[in-house]
């Protein structure tokens, strides 16, 4: 059936039965997404949606503000420098993990040097600024720096989690991931696969957590990756929020009486990395510089963004989100709409007539198949390879993607570090493989100096772009669906704070 044929059904059905009813009177928000988080545990998924859970699960020992993006203690009361690469804290006395095991120094210490000795850590970037951590007394620990390192307050507020030391090492890291224990303001009460993720309100939660004791009971999350099953629920009363749906359905939506749809900008964009360095085999054409040049003149980002996002969505110059600090769109290479350049370009490289090559992916089909048209347009025929989110990251990080179209928000960190180093700082993400750049990442990285940590993230994005390593799309803006007996408001850092959320 016709994706069209199958909406219209969607919504004649949903109308013929009359209103769905939200889960208000169980007290359970139905959540239905998308994404499959196969492991749930925080340091072992790079996706949106674990990042998400990870929120809800577990706690760090600091918290950022959803609406000032003011900095918090959350496990802990109180931080302070000691010197430029010792950052001390005072724990919160009294916290529990939701097996009732007290927090301590020991569990923040055992987080961190487990953390940052463990290879296979999804995003190892984020953690490569910790050096350690020394337990002073129970309530009292120290993390030691590698470097000097001015954005480690956000990574450890939004991408530290500390785990239970006494239980992790009992059950070891897999049985840790099928039961797993944090201390925030949800515990899983169940995992059924990759399907489903069962949260239930941990009612011994800390008093005075700038979270706040969740108001709603339950939520119970299916992850379903058939495209449009998630509207599906949400029309049809099997599910009370989803989420990143394609803007043209919010009609279909608000269509419903007891259903809205609204639309929220995020620090998310959209990107294609293209193989420089040759990871997916010898005689790659997408080593020759011309050639990348002449992909990215090839697509009009401009036209897939009013299409695919619609609202604020805004093109990109810079391989970085422009709130980010060290973004300097000002030192980025511009790439206009010009296909008829991008064929000379191919000619001049000694491909006139095209060549194949493989377009990998988990956004939505349609995404895909438009950049697929655009290059088939320069004669560039690409077959894409439709995966799942985790299946394609992990081929991706493998290196076996030549062309490989995806998004990143930079786990919502407000800096320049969250983004580059992961895609161009020597990791497995990194198809540029280019030592300069990783240089100036290294500088920019390791210095308090403003003004030089400005200057080398803006000589490392001025070689990404002059180079044509990595294309940044669009911004995303991200949508939301969801019952009207639901007050939820979305954030600028595109994380659904469902502890947040009351029913009207």
């Amino acid at each position: 059936m016709p994706a069209g044929s199958l909406l219209r059904g969607l919504v004649l059905v949903a109308l013929l039965a009359g209103p769905a009813h939200a889960q208000k009177s169980a007290d359970t928000l139905r959540v239905t997404w998308r994404s499959q988080v196969t492991d749930i545990d925080p340091y072992y998924n790079p996706l949106r949606n674990g990042l998400v859970l990870a929120l809800h699960v577990w706690d760090a020992l600091l918290y950022r503000d959803p609406e000032t993006f003011q900095i918090k203690g959350l496990l802990a009361s109180e931080w302070r420098w000691a010197d430029d690469r010792t950052l001390e804290f005072t724990l919160r006395p009294g916290v529990t993990f939701h097996n009732g095991d007290r927090l301590t120094a020991d569990d923040v210490v055992y987080t961190v040097n487990t953390v940052i000795a463990d290879p296979s850590i999804s995003v190892p970037s984020n953690y490569r600024f910790l050096a350690g951590a020394e337990k002073i007394d129970d309530l009292h620990v120290r993390l030691k720096l590698t470097r000097v390192f001015p954005a480690a307050i956000e990574y450890i507020a939004m991408v530290l989690p500390i785990w239970p030391k006494a239980y992790r090492e009992r059950v070891g890291p897999e049985a840790f991931s099928r039961a797993p224990v944090g201390s925030g303001p949800y515990r899983v009460a169940k995992l059924e696969g990759a399907d489903r993720i069962l949260l239930q309100r941990y009612e011994d939660y800390f008093p005075g957590s700038p979270k706040g004791k969740p108001a709603i009971a339950t939520i119970d999350i299916h992850q379903d990756p058939v495209p449009g099953r998630d509207l599906a629920d949400l029309l049809n009363g099997r599910a009370d929020w989803i989420w990143q749906y394609t803007p043209d359905l919010s009609y279909t939506i608000t269509r419903i009486p007891t259903l809205q749809a609204i639309r929220s900008e995020s620090m998310r964009f959209g990107y294609l990395s293209l193989d420089a360095a040759g990871r997916t085999g010898a005689g790659n054409p997408l080593t020759n510089p011309k050639v990348r040049q002449a992909i990215f003149f090839a697509i009009d980002r401009g036209a897939m963004a009013r299409q695919f996002m619609q609202g604020s969505s805004r093109v990109l110059d810079a391989p970085c989100f422009p709130t980010q600090f060290g973004c300097d769109a000002g030192a980025a290479r511009r790439y206009p709409y010009d296909p008829d350049h991008a064929k000379a370009l191919l000619a001049e490289a000694g491909f006139p007539d095209g060549f194949d090559t493989e377009l990998v992916t988990y956004e939505l089909p349609q995404l895909a198949e438009a950049l697929r048209d655009y290059l088939s347009a320069v004669g560039i025929r690409a077959t894409i390879r439709h995966m799942q989110t985790a299946e394609e990251v992990a081929r991706a990080r493998a290196g076996h993607n030549p062309l490989d179209a995806g998004d990143w928000g930079s786990f919502s960190i407000n800096d320049v570090s969250a983004v580059l180093p992961y895609f161009f700082g020597g990791g497995d993400m990194d198809y540029a493989r280019d030592p300069e750049v990783q240089s100036f990442i290294e500088a920019g990285g390791s210095t308090i100096n403003p003004d030089e940590r400005r200057q080398n993230y803006s000589n490392a994005i001025r070689i990404i772009t002059e180079r044509a390593f990595w294309l940044p799309l669009f911004t995303f803006s991200i949508t939301y669906g969801f019952t009207r007996e639901l007050t939820f408001k979305p954030s600028r850092d595109e994380i659904p704070r469902f502890y947040l959320a009351i029913w009207k």
